[in-house]
């Protein structure tokens, strides 16, 4: 399938897996539209929907930056309507904005449990509502969330059940809108990675440099959400992916160049 001129939302693209899917589709041909917050840089967390945009085109694509906080639905219809009205349409989604607070029941405060549900929860839920009339009409429509299979093993809960429930309530919402929009030919599935992927989250909230240099880079997750997308979106729906699995399918098992130290010990993701 073939991403020229196709248009592709993705929320917080202004850095990490969101911006790195964005460079690869955009390398495809496709217009990105990079609906997240950041306007001003942030020297801990870096890149804004400027400088964002700058890569992609630079990438051979083209970017429309909109400033976008989807814990508002004011601000999600804005964004949706201005990057049809832009491009004539929305072919993909990408649900790939997220908060993250990795603390037990005791410590986590309302304001973090709120922020994790109004993002990874309610934002995404409404996001893909507000795209889903626009997708009706896209070809070869695809919603891809960034959220882990479902697994109930009590290991995955504990330790950080808010987080958890809030990720697992991301993939939940995948699956659900792979039955109900089925019939449009909307195909909606969720990716996850084996390993720790080298952002600012992981660097800034989980495990520093350490785990960074134990840690694979964006482009194994843009690289498997590329052949995901391609894929007709009336067979490929309703799967929970892992960024190795996808590759291996397309006949890719050595996976030494996505690691950011080469040859290099690799941390296993929380959720796999």
């Amino acid at each position: 399938m073939s991403f020229q001129n196709k248009t592709v939302f993705i929320t917080g693209a202004s850095r990490g897996i969101g911006k790195a899917i964005g460079i690869r589709l955009a390398k495809e041909g496709a217009n990105i539209v990079i609906a997240s917050k950041s306007v001003e840089e942030n020297p801990k967390l870096q890149g804004t929907i400027y400088s964002a945009a700058k890569e992609i085109e630079a990438a051979g694509g083209k970017a429309l930056p909109i400033q976008c906080d989807i814990r508002f639905e004011e601000q999600i219809e804005h964004a949706v309507t201005k990057a049809a009205e832009q491009f004539g349409g929305i072919d993909i989604l990408i649900n790939n904005a997220s908060a993250i607070s990795l603390t037990p029941t005791e410590q986590t405060e309302p304001k973090r449990f709120d922020l994790m549900y109004d993002i990874n929860v309610r934002g995404t839920f409404f996001v893909s509502k507000a795209c889903i009339p626009y997708l009706k009409n896209g070809s070869n429509a695809h919603i891809l969330n960034l959220s882990p299979p479902l697994n109930m093993d009590i290991k995955w809960l504990r330790g950080h059940v808010a987080y958890t429930m809030s990720k697992y309530n991301m993939t939940m919402i995948a699956l659900g809108l792979s039955a109900e929009l089925k019939k449009y030919n909307i195909a909606a599935n969720t990716l996850w990675p084996r390993t720790t992927i080298a952002t600012a989250a992981v660097q800034n909230l989980l495990g520093g440099d350490a785990l960074i240099k134990m840690s694979r880079t964006t482009d194994i997750i843009s690289d498997a959400a590329y052949y995901i997308l391609s894929k007709p979106s009336n067979e490929c729906t309703g799967s929970t992916f892992i960024d190795e699995d996808v590759m291996a399918a397309e006949g890719i098992t050595d996976f030494s160049k996505y690691s950011v130290v080469p040859g290099g010990k690799l941390y296993q993701d929380l959720f796999v």
